[in-house]
C-alpha cells in the first residue's frame, strides 16, 4: 500500500457542506424513547377519537327515532329536550367561574408574591390536596352541611335584595338550589385555577418586577404593572380550564342540586335548571332502548362544549406564549 493510500484511509471524514443538517447517530435508547413517546401521543389521539366515534354512533338513533316512542323525549324534539340542559350546565358553571376566579387569583398572588416562603409552601400543599378530594366528598359536604348553612343567607338575600331578579321568588327551605351547587363547583375548581395562576405569576421576569420597584412602585403597583399584564393569558387559560372542569362535574351537582329542568335565572328557589351531567346520572338507571341513545346524545353535546372550552384555553396559552415576549 502506498503512502498516499494509507493517508487517505486514516483521514477523518469530510465535514458537511455549509447549510447541510448534521445527522446525529441514532442509538438504541434514543429509538426506544422516541418510539415510546410517539406511541403515548398516538394513544391519546386514538382514545379521544374512539370516545368521539362512540358518542356519534350511539347518538344517531336519538336524532332519527320517532320522538313519540322515546320515553325520554315524550313527543318533543331532541333540541327542545336538550336546550334546558345546556342552559343549566352553562349557567351553573358560569356562576362557579365568577365566584372562583377572583378568589383563585387572590390566593395565587398571595402565595407567589406576598406570603413568606414557608407559609407559601404550606398553602401550596393545601391547594394541591384540595384538588385531590373526590367529587363525591364535595357532594356529601355540600348537600348535608353547606346547603343547610346557606338557608339563612338565602332568606336574607331574598328579603333585602329580592327586587333583583336573581334573588326573587320563594326561597328553598332546604338550600339545595342552583346557587349552592355553583358554590360547591367554585370550591372544586379553585385549586386548579390557583395552581395554574401561581405558576404563571412565578414566571414573571424578575427584571420587570425589580425595575418597577426601583422606579418607586409599591408592591401592589408592581403586581398591577408587571405581573398581571404578563400573566393575563395564563389567568384566562386557568379560568377556561376551571370552566371546563365545572361543565363536566357530575356527582357533586347531582347530590347537591334539587333539579327540576326549568329555565330560570332565579338562584334561591326550588325550581332549578338541570345540568347535563346531573341529568345523565339521574335518568340513566331508568333509561332503555332509544332513551339510552338520547342520554348519550346529550353527552355528545357536553363533550363538544367541554372540548371547545379547553381548545379555546389552549389557543389562549399558545397565543400568549407567542406574543408576550416570555420566549
Amino acid at each position: 500500500m502506498s503512502i498516499s493510500e494509507k493517508t487517505a484511509e486514516e483521514a477523518p471524514p469530510a465535514a458537511p457542506a455549509p447549510g447541510e443538517p448534521i445527522k446525529a447517530k441514532q442509538r438504541l435508547g434514543d429509538r426506544i424513547f422516541s418510539g415510546t413517546a410517539l406511541g403515548a401521543g398516538l394513544i391519546i389521539l386514538i382514545v379521544l377519537a374512539a370516545v368521539a366515534l362512540f358518542l356519534i354512533v350511539q347518538s344517531i338513533p336519538a336524532f332519527e327515532a320517532d320522538t313519540t316512542d322515546n320515553h325520554m323525549l315524550r313527543g318533543q324534539s331532541f333540541w327542545s329536550y336538550v336546550w334546558p340542559l345546556i342552559f343549566g350546565t352553562v349557567w351553573s358553571s358560569l356562576i362557579a367561574l365568577i365566584v372562583a376566579a377572583p378568589i383563585a387569583i387572590g390566593i395565587a398572588l398571595f402565595i407567589s408574591h406576598y406570603a413568606p416562603r414557608r407559609l407559601a409552601a404550606v398553602l401550596g400543599y393545601i391547594i394541591d390536596l384540595l384538588a385531590a378530594v373526590p367529587s363525591v366528598v364535595f357532594g356529601l359536604w355540600g348537600g348535608l352541611v353547606f346547603a343547610p348553612m346557606l338557608v339563612g343567607l338565602f332568606a336574607w338575600l331574598n328579603e333585602n335584595l329580592g327586587w333583583i331578579p336573581l334573588f326573587s321568588g320563594q326561597v328553598s327551605p332546604t338550600g339545595r338550589t342552583i346557587l349552592t351547587a355553583s358554590l360547591v363547583l367554585a370550591v372544586m375548581i379553585i385549586p386548579i385555577m390557583t395552581a395554574i395562576s401561581r405558576e404563571v405569576f412565578l414566571q414573571t421576569p424578575k427584571l420587570h418586577e425589580e425595575a418597577a420597584l426601583a422606579l418607586g412602585a409599591t408592591r401592589w403597583e408592581m403586581v398591577r404593572m408587571a405581573v398581571l399584564p404578563f400573566a393575563r393569558g395564563g389567568m384566562v387559560s386557568a379560568a377556561m380550564l376551571g370552566l371546563g372542569r365545572a361543565l363536566g362535574e357530575t356527582m357533586a351537582v347531582t347530590m347537591v342540586l334539587s333539579a327540576s329542568g326549568a329555565i330560570t335565572f332565579e338562584l334561591l328557589t326550588s325550581t332549578n335548571p338541570t345540568p347535563i351531567p346531573a341529568n345523565i346520572a339521574l335518568r340513566f338507571p331508568e333509561a332503555h332502548d332509544s332513551g339510552v341513545n338520547t342520554l348519550i346524545a346529550t353527552g355528545l353535546i357536553l363533550f363538544i362544549v367541554t372540548f371547545a372550552v379547553n381548545a379555546f384555553a389552549r389557543w389562549i396559552v399558545a397565543r400568549r406564549a407567542e406574543f408576550s415576549g416570555a420566549n
